[in-house]
């Protein structure tokens, strides 16, 4: 499978991502998924997925910088693996600061701020802190990027922010003001408009947009969800996704294959 590349910075990423939030049990569905995600997802099976993303052309994982995704990236490597990591930083375990430098520190190729953190400093007046952590990863050598939910935390970024990618998220799923981190018992909308909304935006923006999100957290379509995306994306742009092929066993193939044949 021939999948088209793009630059984030001096990054070479092919334009289909594979996401990991499935590996730590973020279905954004019910507790339930959650579990049977933890369960499922030993560090074998995940990194079986790697490999499988490898076989078919993808060189690019983006994944939490925790401790759990850490070391199963360490065995993957040290058994020979080649999937690059884009790491996002993770509120659950300190500052934005220290999730950059678990990426710094455990190989990571960029790094960007967890969106969930930066709804949450939109919402209570404080990306006046972002700036320096962007500088914390480029004087890494890494190149920097920020995510959101929230459109208005690119609107900012344009702004006030020298970075090199954005990570645009579909849909603004759940209010971040009072918790930075995902809350599992919080309810949560998937609406059409939202992704509207974003992607018109994203039209706008003057860095790469990896697009996220795009499938609802299992609630679209596939082939509706690449397609639409397929419609909105700049020449530059990427897509993320996780999957889950305990159900669907070849997920990933159908995935990247819609890649290959919508995005080129």
């Amino acid at each position: 499978m021939a999948l088209e590349k793009v630059k984030l910075g001096k990054l070479d990423v092919t334009k289909f991502i594979l996401g990991g939030n499935p590996f730590s049990g973020f279905s954004h569905q019910t507790h339930e998924a959650n579990s049977e995600m933890v369960h499922y997802y030993t560090a074998e099976r995940i990194k079986q997925v790697f490999r499988e993303a490898e076989r078919l052309g993808v060189n690019t994982h983006l994944g939490r910088a925790d401790h759990h995704i850490m070391r199963v990236l360490l065995e993957y490597w040290d058994e020979g693996g080649t999937l690059q990591w884009i790491a996002q930083t993770c509120p659950e375990v300190g500052s934005i600061q220290r999730g950059i430098q678990n990426g710094i520190a455990g190989g990571a190729s960029a790094c960007f701020i967890h969106g969930g953190v930066m709804d949450n400093l939109l919402a209570n007046n404080r990306l006046g802190d972002v700036p320096d952590c962007i500088k914390m990863i480029r004087d890494a050598g890494l190149p920097a990027g920020v995510a959101g939910h929230d459109p208005r935390v690119f609107e900012w970024a344009e702004e006030h922010l020298d970075c090199d990618f954005y990570m645009c998220c579909y849909y603004n799923p759940s209010s971040r003001a009072s918790k930075a981190d995902h809350d599992p018992d919080a309810k949560e909308w998937f609406r059409d408009e939202d992704r509207e909304v974003m992607t018109r935006l994203i039209a706008k923006l003057s860095r790469p947009a990896i697009h996220y999100k795009i499938m609802a957290a299992g609630r679209n379509r596939p082939s509706e969800a690449f397609a639409y995306a397929a419609k909105r994306m700049r020449a530059g742009d990427a897509v993320c996704v996780g999957v889950f092929p305990k159900h669907r066993p070849k997920e990933l193939e159908e995935d990247a294959r819609l890649v290959e044949e919508l995005m080129q």
